[in-house]
């Protein structure tokens, strides 16, 4: 049996469903991101869980016990907002002891855990400030201690890293899996950040339009998408049509690559622009990091386009008239506009879905 079990979970807001026929199971000390755009369920989803909003269908259940009409209070799960919430009025370790307060621990025995949990937190020596004199990333690490001092049994996150800038968003990322690793607590959390969910996630639940549409691992989600809806929300950028025969398939007036995914008949392919590898020569036998690279699947193309990013150059490769191809590649590679290279795309780094998966709704939600 799954630690958490979201049984057909449905909700609706004056007649337009917000949740649809929702399943969902996480394990014990898990770490699941639910995913999507904005308005497509997933903070309503948290609040069902938490108790803050009644389901119109369905049932969950925590650790064998079903929370539907239990009350938020007793069942045993902490709930982390965009902002914390900390109260003003109070000192940083009194909000911190809050929790314990309400159920009845004593002043000292709280006023223990309040600074242990601190210390764990590493705001040691915090105890005794305001919450105005916290900078952003230090209230979002006091509202966890204060979530975590009660040991609840689920603790849900709704966009914790939203309002913080990239580099103190980063920090927070890996101080959340850090201290999930160290106690063990199961966590579900609320982003529309791709690369927040893939940095800090064991599974990704994705939702598009109230549904779930994909659950996978990180990894599997990025690299094998279910369709092309999963393919571009999780950042790709190239799609082309194909006729397939076992692992040969045929694009474009004359182009035929070969894939390790044998399938048959007209599909969608795509490939991430970062796995494509861009040369000035054809290949034969060159390398690339140590490893020799053949020349399948390499196509002749024109650089139309060349966009510095810091962390890499985006080329748009023209590979026919009306068909471009997107590579992402180091930023030490030096190609000029009108440029003649070869692009190679690796036969493991080819995936495909068949036309029948496609799904326009939902990428209309993107």
């Amino acid at each position: 049996m799954s630690y958490l079990a979201l049984e057909n979970l449905t909700k609706r807001f004056r007649g337009t469903p917000a949740v649809q026929d929702l399943w969902l199971q996480v394990e014990q000390g898990e770490i699941l991101s639910l995913l999507g755009p904005s308005g497509c369920g997933k903070s309503t989803t948290l609040q069902m869980i938490a108790g803050v909003l009644h389901l119109d269908r369905g049932v969950i259940e925590l650790d064998g016990r079903t929370l539907n009409q239990v009350p938020p209070e007793n069942r045993d799960i902490a709930l982390i907002l965009q902002r914390g919430l900390l109260f003003p009025h109070l000192t940083v370790g009194e909000n911190v002891a809050f929790g314990l307060k309400m159920r009845g621990v004593n002043r000292a025995e709280r006023e223990e855990k309040a600074i242990a949990m601190l210390q764990q937190v590493q705001l040691a020596g915090f105890a005794d400030r305001r919450p105005v004199e916290l900078s952003g990333g230090q209230a979002q690490r006091v509202a966890v201690a204060r979530a975590l001092v009660i040991h609840p049994k689920l603790l849900l996150l709704d966009e914790p890293l939203s309002a913080l800038d990239a580099n103190l968003r980063s920090e927070m990322q890996d101080f959340i899996v850090r201290l999930q690793r160290q106690t063990g607590v199961t966590m579900i959390l609320v982003t529309h950040d791709q690369a927040e969910a893939v940095v800090i996630s064991d599974r990704i639940a994705l939702m598009f339009e109230g549904r779930l549409h994909q659950v996978d691992a990180p990894e599997q989600l990025y690299r094998q998408p279910r369709d092309q809806a999963t393919a571009r929300f999780m950042g790709g950028v190239n799609f082309f049509s194909a006729e397939a025969r076992q692992r040969q398939w045929t694009f474009a007036p004359s182009v035929v690559l070969t894939s390790r995914y044998p399938t048959q008949g007209t599909i969608q392919w795509t490939i991430r622009p970062e796995d494509i590898q861009v040369f000035a020569e054809p290949l034969s036998g060159a390398t690339v990091s140590g490893a020799a690279v053949s020349g399948m699947n390499t196509i002749p193309a024109t650089v139309v386009a060349n966009r510095f990013t810091g962390m890499q150059r985006r080329l748009t490769l023209a590979i026919a008239p009306d068909l471009m191809l997107q590579a992402w590649v180091a930023p030490i590679q030096e190609w000029a506009i009108g440029q003649s290279v070869w692009a190679h795309l690796p036969p493991e780094a080819l995936w495909c879905f068949s036309e029948m998966a496609f799904t326009p709704s939902a990428v209309e939600v993107l």
